[in-house]
């Protein structure tokens, strides 16, 4: 069962920090969710707008942390435009996390776009566990790398390393996540694989790991209205990420026709991607 379920309270954003023109960090002041644990979620209100889930972001300073919105439909773009002062509520944190077992010597770290928040924090636990890592930060222009400078700095002890790919081969290397995670596979032996991103990569990233024999989590993103697994707007084949998620491991994944298939929309239809 998920944890914290009536911790109602508002935050007031201190901080804004544009990544890109469509993405934005929100900075605020709030024990509970500095202390989430990687793949962790808030619910987060916009008064008069919506409540939407929002993976918890990293912050170095005591006692804040932050969420990364891109501009996308009427929740995450009216979040988008708050400003530094205005108030935000907040529930949770919610869900379980990655494993990252203290036996692990050197994992591999595959996401994309704001996918990339929970991996920064498992990044960061993973340092301390002075566990070596491989981060690939993949994207399709120049234009869409972001976080690039936090990452370096979160693993620039444990002889850890980045890889940057985009599409379009205008910053780093050229090709998918998924085609520099080959190569990167190929060259490199690793205890486990962690991804979050769009989920059609993640389907690749688990095959591709399952095809090496290589444990593997993906942290999934579906439509939630409660969190706490009361709505089933997020189900996922028979289960729900809000409650056995968002994280889930390989094995699991591999027997969910919905993954990387088809998603829910607001009114609980089935839409297949195309």
């Amino acid at each position: 069962m998920p944890t914290n379920i009536d911790n109602r309270r508002i935050v007031r954003i201190e901080q804004t920090i544009v990544e890109t023109p469509t993405v934005k960090t929100l900075v605020f002041k709030d024990s509970l969710s500095h202390t989430a644990k990687p793949g962790q979620f808030l619910m987060i209100w916009i008064p008069r707008i919506e409540e939407i889930p929002m993976s918890v972001m990293i912050n170095s300073k005591d006692g804040y942390a932050a969420v990364t919105i891109r501009k996308s439909g009427v929740g995450s773009t009216a979040l988008f435009e708050r400003k530094t002062g205005d108030l935000v509520g907040l529930r949770g944190p919610y869900g379980n996390s990655y494993t990252l077992k203290k036996s692990y010597k050197k994992i591999l770290i595959a996401g994309g776009g704001t996918g990339l928040v929970p991996l920064l924090r498992l990044a960061s636990y993973a340092q301390k566990l002075k566990i070596q890592s491989t981060v690939i930060i993949g994207a399709r222009t120049k234009g869409e790398v972001f976080f690039e400078n936090i990452a370096r700095k979160i693993i620039q002890d444990n002889d850890s390393s980045l890889k940057i790919c985009t599409d379009d081969g205008s910053y780093g290397i050229r090709g998918t996540t998924v085609e520099l995670m080959s190569k990167v596979l190929h060259e490199n032996t690793f205890d486990c694989v962690f991804t979050c991103g769009p989920e059609l990569m993640m389907r690749k990233v688990v095959d591709l790991s399952n095809e090496n024999s290589i444990p593997v989590e993906a942290s999934l993103e579906r439509y939630m209205k409660c969190g706490i697994g009361i709505c089933g707007s997020c189900c996922l084949d028979a289960s729900l990420v809000c409650q056995d998620g968002t994280v889930f491991s390989g094995r699991q994944l591999s027997k969910m026709l919905d993954f990387g298939n088809s998603y829910r929309d607001k009114d609980g239809q089935r839409i297949n991607y195309s």
